[in-house]
C-alpha cells in the first residue's frame, strides 16, 4: 500500500527540499487529484504540524521558516487549478495574526472562498482597528473572517469585534474565527463575541455558505441611577 501522500510530503518539508515537494504535488496534480483536496488534506495539515512542531520545540526556527515558504509557494501553484464557480454576490473580508502559519492559512482559505464564488479581500495581519472598522463600512461584507489570533491578541480581537458591533457599520454582518489560539481553546470564539467557529479551511466554506444574515442586536442600555437626595438635618 503507497504511503499516504502528507506522509511523503512531510519528509522533504521538513528538510527544505523545496523541488521535491513541488515535484509531488505536481504528480497528484497530474494524476488528477483536485487542487482544493490537496490544500485541505495536505498543504494545510502540513502547516499544522510544522506548527505544533515548532511550539513543542521540536524543529527550529530555521526549519519552520523554510517549511512555510514551502507551503506558501505550493498554496500560490495550487490556486491556479482551482475550479471557478458562479460568483455568489457576496463578500467576505479576511484578516489574520501577524505571523507567517497565520498569513499562509487565511491565504489557502481565501483561495477556496474565491474560488466557490465568493469576493474576497484578503487584509493580512497588521491592520489597525479604526481601518478594519473602516473597510467593513465600506464593503460592508456578509462575513469578516478572523484568522489565526495568537493567544497575546485574544484581548485585542475582543475589543475589535466589540467596536464592530458598537458602532454598527455592517450589523447583519457575521463575524467568524477559525484557527490559531481558536482551535486549542474550547469556546474562546464564544467569549470573544464572534457567531461562528470553524475549525479548518473546507470547514470555513461549508459554514459560510450556511449562514443566514446576523440579526441586529439591541443596543445595551446603560443602567442610570437616580442621584439620592441628602436629607436635612435639623439643628
Amino acid at each position: 500500500m503507497p504511503e499516504p501522500l502528507l506522509m511523503r510530503y512531510m519528509q522533504p518539508l521538513l528538510a527544505g527540499r523545496r523541488a521535491e515537494c513541488f515535484e509531488l504535488v505536481d504528480q497528484a496534480i497530474g494524476h488528477g487529484q483536485p487542487a482544493a483536496d490537496l490544500i485541505c488534506s495536505v498543504v494545510w495539515p502540513a502547516m499544522a504540524q510544522v506548527e505544533r512542531l515548532y511550539k513543542d520545540d521540536r524543529i527550529n526556527t530555521a526549519v519552520e521558516h523554510m517549511a512555510c515558504r514551502i507551503n506558501r509557494t505550493v498554496a500560490d501553484q495550487l490556486q491556479a487549478h482551482l475550479p471557478k464557480s458562479e460568483r455568489k454576490n457576496k463578500r467576505v473580508l479576511v484578516e489574520c495574526a501577524v505571523d507567517q502559519q497565520e498569513e499562509l492559512g487565511a491565504q489557502m482559505v481565501a483561495d477556496l472562498l474565491q474560488a466557490d464564488g465568493w469576493d474576497v479581500f484578503l487584509m493580512g495581519g497588521g491592520v489597525p482597528d479604526d481601518e478594519v472598522l473602516a473597510t467593513v463600512g465600506e464593503l460592508r461584507p456578509q462575513v469578516l473572517l478572523i484568522f489565526g489570533t495568537l493567544p497575546t491578541s485574544v484581548s485585542q480581537t475582543r475589543k475589535q469585534i466589540e467596536l464592530i458591533r458598537e458602532v454598527g457599520a455592517c450589523p447583519t454582518m457575521n463575524i467568524v474565527v477559525s484557527g490559531g489560539i481558536f482551535n486549542r481553546a474550547d469556546g474562546l470564539w464564544e467569549e470573544v463575541g464572534a457567531d461562528v467557529f470553524a475549525p479548518s479551511a473546507r470547514e470555513v466554506v461549508q459554514i459560510v455558505n450556511e449562514l443566514q444574515p446576523r440579526t441586529p442586536q439591541p443596543p445595551r442600555l446603560g443602567i442610570v441611577k437616580k442621584r439620592r437626595r441628602r436629607r436635612r438635618v435639623a439643628v
